[in-house]
């Protein structure tokens, strides 16, 4: 199941973001966005779970919660 995480913290980095989903379940892919001109992250990134349940233990687990003072939304993408 893929999932968009928002509301990330612009300094927040790829291997971050994936460690923060490892601890829930397998990932099969994550990817951060970023601004092609600054280099720097747009604020939001998928993740890809390899099991539907982990999935939703995620967005349990992590949608409303806090990443360095941005509340951050975890949701299936859609």
């Amino acid at each position: 199941m893929k999932l968009i995480i928002l509301n990330l913290p612009r300094n927040f980095d790829e291997q971050s973001l994936a460690l923060l989903f490892k601890k829930l379940g397998d990932i099969k892919s994550c990817d951060l966005v970023i601004d092609k001109e600054t280099g720097i992250s747009k604020g939001f990134g998928f993740v890809e779970m390899a099991h539907p349940h982990e999935a939703e233990n995620a967005i349990n687990q992590l949608h409303g919660s806090k990443l360095n003072n941005n509340k951050i939304r975890v949701k299936e993408a859609s």
